[in-house]
């Protein structure tokens, strides 16, 4: 399946949202190092009890800006409602995006939060994970619910280096469909007729023994930012938890892949707590790259 790359340049169409700016001291004092995060924040819904959004949303921004300061954050399980409230208390950043229900405001969205004091967004737009991927809200194959990749092209402000961000949350039940959609992502990364650098964040609701994760991993376009590392990895290898405790190793789950040329400083899971809690019911995953010259 041939799937086109459409440029979206500053349209309503595309669910751009833009915020005011401020400084992101990290992204000045070393102007060739990106900051990276792919958090999985985790819908709001009251079933969730003491851990329900109202409860942690303070906390969620912080990992994404003060504690941090990840230049990209690629996010998944955001309602437009938390995003709005995570731009009320994230004033230095922007994002894009849409719902993957009717491809503006319904449903959950996968966006990409960046820092707009740094990088310019010159692209972008959001397929959905189906066989019909530019029809909103469509699925396909064994998947239970609509899945989609937003998708950004940056330049960065400072030194003109442009490069794409894929962020993406694959469907929970869908063997198949999770197959699929790797397929689908591998496909978009070897497509772009620009030798740019290309990072892809997601929640992809499987371990690394999985076919899916193998063929994004011995992809000819993609590594794994974790083994990628020259520093190692830090913290948990597991990023799914029940709010108190991690879960087995082979929950992790949650994964920053690089196109090759990508230098990867460091890589880790972000395992902080407040009040003995976790944030979201998924850790962060966070990583310094350099995106060569």
């Amino acid at each position: 399946m041939k799937l086109p790359l459409i440029l979206i340049l500053f349209s309503v169409s595309s669910g751009l949202m833009m915020v005011n700016q401020t400084t992101n001291d990290m992204s000045i004092q070393d102007p060739q190092r990106l900051t990276v995060m792919s958090y999985n924040i985790r819908y709001d819904t009251p079933d969730d009890g003491i851990n329900a959004w109202p409860n942690r949303k303070e906390y969620v921004a912080e990992m994404m800006g003060d504690r941090y300061g990840a230049d990209i954050i690629g996010v998944q399980e955001a309602l437009k409602h938390q995003i709005d409230e995570l731009q009320a208390m994230l004033p230095g950043y922007s994002w894009v995006g849409v719902g993957r229900s009717d491809g503006w405001r319904e449903g959950e969205f996968s966006p990409i939060f960046y820092n707009s004091d740094r990088l310019d967004l010159v692209a972008t737009n959001t397929f959905w994970l189906s066989e019909s991927p530019h029809q909103p809200g469509s699925k396909s194959w064994d998947a239970a619910i609509t899945r989609v990749a937003t998708w950004a092209k940056f330049a960065d402000l400072e030194t003109g280096r442009e490069f794409y961000v894929l962020n993406t949350h694959f469907d929970h039940m869908g063997e198949q469909a999770r197959v699929e959609s790797s397929k689908i992502i591998s496909e978009f990364v070897s497509n772009l007729w620009e030798a740019l650098p290309v990072i892809v964040t997601g929640d992809f609701n499987v371990p690394e023994s999985s076919d899916a994760y193998t063929i994004l991993a011995e992809s000819e376009g993609l590594d794994d930012a974790r083994y990628e590392s020259e520093s190692g990895h830090e913290g948990p290898t597991a990023s799914f938890s029940n709010w108190e405790e991690l879960q087995p190793d082979e929950s992790r789950i949650d994964y920053i892949f690089v196109s090759k040329g990508i230098r990867v400083l460091n890589h880790a899971m972000l395992d902080d707590r407040f009040d003995g809690r976790f944030p979201s019911d998924h850790l962060p995953v966070h990583a310094e790259l350099l995106l060569g010259e």
